[in-house]
């Protein structure tokens, strides 16, 4: 039975912990409920035929040796709600569908910004976190906030939250905003009125699907993160298949091919948030700049940038890659040398990539 003197009080929390994420710089907020949804369910399976590939952290369990990420009571039993909050990123810069320069690589739009996105989300989220204990007026409420490091499949909280729907691609599509969105979420002891999840509006188009050169996706909805050029240029350490070289084209540091012909993407506003403004160099940079970059400049151009998480080696094996898929001669001197570098994995895709040019 429901208590109806109850019902104004938690509604006014409601509002004001929107109302406090928009004043914070959130675009987007809602309330996501702790239930066992049908996207998680599927995880396990998931895992188990390996599309997961190389990123263990994944396949964190709890005291009990459940998968965490399999459902939000394994990995929360004391969260009774989840508020999720939605910032665009966007910029006015063109998009990597739109790049012809074979000389110049591509970084993922994402990873363009003045500030790393954790960090620059992660205050805004722990300030909110705040003001939603002290709104709710109650003492021992339990609470964290999390940006890409929790145990949590963000983009499907962001579902029931009606922060947007799930596209065929598996990012979060929302109406106005598109899909160039950070998230962030605040778990919370607080029981909390959910919202009503978003609608699903790909409707028959299948572009994200059709446009991934490396055939990433096993279906509409499901990832294999084995074959996605985000995962190749990031998350994969030494060598990257032979097969899958060319399919990554210029990609440097993640990709964003299959959002970039994504319709709901056309009018995307761009960000006006600071932290998040591009930095010109980063906006299709010169492959021969990164390819000579040393660790030191390496270290002091990506201080505070998530680039930083593909390590030199990575970044420079990438730009051996995108070199050899460019066509242009002109870097056979520079990729002959790297040929000779004392990084193995390096060194391995300048040979792959010398024989592609010759």
């Amino acid at each position: 039975m429901v208590n109806n003197c109850t019902v104004p009080a938690i509604s006014q929390l409601e509002e004001t912990i929107k109302s406090s994420a928009r004043a914070a710089g959130f675009d987007l907020c809602g309330i996501a409920p702790v239930t066992r949804s049908q996207e998680l369910q599927y995880f396990p399976e998931w895992l188990a035929a390996g599309y997961g590939g190389e990123m263990k952290y994944l396949e964190s369990r709890n005291d009990s040796g459940e998968l965490k990420r399999s459902s939000l009571e394994n990995a929360a039993p004391w969260a009774k709600s989840v508020v999720v909050c939605a910032i665009n990123y966007n910029s006015e810069y063109p998009y990597s569908t739109e790049s012809r320069d074979k000389s110049r690589g591509w970084i993922s739009r994402y990873a363009w910004s003045k500030q790393d996105y954790h960090d620059a989300v992660l205050v805004r989220l722990r300030a909110l976190e705040s003001q939603i204990k002290d709104a709710s007026g109650k003492a021992g409420i339990r609470s964290w906030s999390y940006v890409d490091t929790g145990p949590i499949v963000e983009r499907v909280l962001a579902k029931y939250a009606g922060i947007g729907w799930q596209g065929k691609n598996t990012c979060i599509i929302n109406q106005e905003t598109g899909s160039w969105l950070f998230l962030g979420v605040i778990l919370t002891s607080l029981e909390l009125r959910p919202d009503i999840p978003a609608p699903d509006r790909c409707g028959s188009c299948t572009r994200c699907l059709d446009a991934c050169p490396t055939n990433a996706f096993i279906a509409p909805y499901k990832l294999d993160a084995t074959r996605c050029i985000s995962y190749l240029t990031i998350e994969k350490r030494g060598k990257i298949p032979e097969e899958l070289r060319e399919g990554m084209g210029n990609h440097l540091f993640g990709c964003d091919i299959c959002q970039d012909v994504c319709p709901w993407n056309r009018e995307a506003p761009a960000s006006r948030v600071a932290e998040f403004q591009p930095r010109s160099e980063l906006v299709n940079p010169a492959l021969e700049w990164l390819a000579e970059m040393s660790q030191e400049e390496f270290r002091a151009t990506f201080k505070d940038s998530p680039i930083k998480r593909g390590k030199y080696a990575g970044l420079r094996r990438n730009a051996a890659v995108a070199m050899g898929n460019s066509g242009e001669r002109k870097f056979i001197p520079r990729l002959e040398n790297m040929s000779q570098d004392e990084n193995a994995g390096v060194a391995e895709h300048a040979r792959w990539a010398l024989t592609k040019l010759k």
